[in-house]
Order: C-alpha cells, then sequence, then structure tokens
C-alpha cells in the first residue's frame, strides 16, 4: 500500500489516462476514484506551485487512492482510477465549470492554468478527461448488455478544515436522483463505523460541479452515489483499512437490501 500522506507516483505516464483494477470484478459495484492522484506529467511542468500545494488536498483527494483499491478488492469490484492530477483537470467535473481546469483553488492561485487557450483546454480534455469516461462509458454498457446489476459507487475524501471552518462530521454521502440508495448507505455506514454519516455533505451533487453521478449514474438511471471520509482518519495505512472494512461491510448490506432498479425514486 503506497503512503498516502505522501506523493503518488504510481500514476505515471506509461500507465496512461486511466486505469481499471479488477476489471472481471463479480460485485454488482462499479467504484470510481477521480482525484486518485497527484501526478502532474512533465509536459506540464510543476504547474508554477511548489512542492507542497502540489500535495495537498487542492491537487487530489488524500487517501482516496488506497482506500479505493483495498474496498476494490473486499468486494471485488471493478475499479477505476483517475491518473492525473484535478490540478491538470479534473475528471469529476463538467468541462464548462470553472474548476474543471482551476486558475484558483481554494485559496491557491494556479499559475500554470491561467490564462489557456482553447487549444490547451482542449488538449486536456483529449488526453486525460475523455479517456477516463470512456473507459466508465464501456465499462457500463458492456455490463448493461449482459444484464449486470450495477450500483455506482465514487470515493472521495475531504479535509476537516475548509476555509477556516471545521468540518466534524466523520463521512458524508452524495447522491442526486438515487435517493432510495444514498439514504440506505448512510445508514449502514453509520452502522458499520459508528461515525456520523451526514447527507450530501461536505458538497452536494450539482449538475454545474459533478460529472460521474449525473451522466453515468442518474444520466443512464443507475443507482449512483459518492463517499467523502474526513482524511485525518485515512491519513495512515490503520485508518485506510479501517475505513475500506466499514465500506465494505456497508456496502454489502446496501447490496441484499437495496432492492430499487433505477436511480430515480
Amino acid at each position: 500500500m503506497n503512503n498516502t500522506n505522501g506523493p503518488d507516483t504510481s500514476a505515471q505516464s506509461e500507465i496512461g489516462a486511466v486505469q481499471v483494477i479488477n476489471a472481471q470484478g463479480r460485485s454488482p459495484y462499479v467504484i470510481l476514484c477521480e482525484h486518485a492522484s497527484s501526478h502532474i506529467p512533465p509536459a506540464y511542468g510543476d504547474l508554477g506551485l511548489p512542492e507542497a500545494e502540489r500535495l495537498r488536498h487542492i491537487a487530489w483527494d488524500i487517501g482516496a487512492r488506497d482506500m479505493a483499491i483495498a474496498l476494490a478488492r473486499r468486494l471485488d469490484a471493478v475499479l477505476v482510477l483517475g491518473t492525473v492530477s484535478r490540478l491538470v483537470i479534473d475528471l469529476n467535473r463538467p468541462l464548462h465549470s470553472s474548476s474543471s481546469i482551476p486558475e484558483i483553488s481554494e485559496t491557491t492561485v494556479i499559475p500554470g492554468n491561467t490564462d489557456l487557450s482553447v487549444e490547451e483546454r482542449t488538449k486536456r480534455h483529449e488526453h486525460w478527461f475523455r479517456p477516463f469516461h470512456e473507459t466508465v462509458t464501456a465499462i457500463l454498457d458492456e455490463r448493461a448488455a449482459r444484464k449486470k446489476r450495477t450500483l455506482l459507487l465514487g470515493i472521495h475524501t475531504f479535509t476537516p478544515v475548509f476555509k477556516g471552518e471545521r468540518r466534524p462530521w466523520a463521512a458524508g454521502i452524495l447522491f442526486g436522483h438515487a435517493r432510495s440508495y444514498g439514504r440506505l448507505f448512510i445508514e449502514a455506514l453509520h452502522k458499520a463505523s459508528h461515525f456520523p454519516v451526514a447527507e450530501n455533505f461536505p458538497y452536494q451533487i450539482e449538475l454545474d460541479e459533478d460529472y460521474a453521478v449525473p451522466v453515468h449514474g442518474d444520466g443512464r438511471d443507475l443507482p449512483a452515489c459518492l463517499v467523502e471520509i474526513r482524511q485525518d482518519l485515512v491519513a495512515d495505512e490503520t485508518g485506510v483499512t479501517r475505513w475500506a472494512s466499514f465500506l465494505a461491510t456497508a456496502a454489502r448490506e446496501v447490496e441484499q437490501t437495496f432492492d430499487g432498479q433505477g436511480a430515480v425514486d
């Protein structure tokens, strides 16, 4: 397992724009982790940022990659990982969103993203964003063709403090149309972890700021939700293992109890 506090060196150019783990997984779950990597390819230099900025939350979701891999192994689920920092392009943002290629993230100016040409934006979309989502689409299309049950689950982490405001919740479950599915996950994760789990916190699913749930979930009428775990709880291998276990227990319970055939309820 990688050090969740250190730089992500796993997503180098030889992997390409997307990494699929356990492609033949038998679980109904398809797990997505768009913010798995802090990797900034050499072509982009350092985006004008010091190392400390390139390794903190603005660049990736700390702990999410290791947690997603551990969860996929426990569930025998297919996992799709992003391999590039969201400072290059955010794989969970619509292309028209100002945070797709952020010029400012939280309060940090990203010099390498200012005044980009349409050509450069298109290049990043074609090289990173499109391959990731085409891979997800192909996986979901293939499962639909086989009439295989599919439950979509995104893995993310959030900071304990955001712009000076403390976030006391341990975890949140975000969902759009799939209310029953999302609320079952909240109940199951609370039961498994004994930690408070919030509904649509620390963010909400919005068409202008989210991509995976609205497009791959709600847009296909598939049950879809996004898990957010507070980063200090998954800051080391012990925490990652613990929360992967909680999530696996919750996911199995939801798989057994959720009888919805679609996302809208």
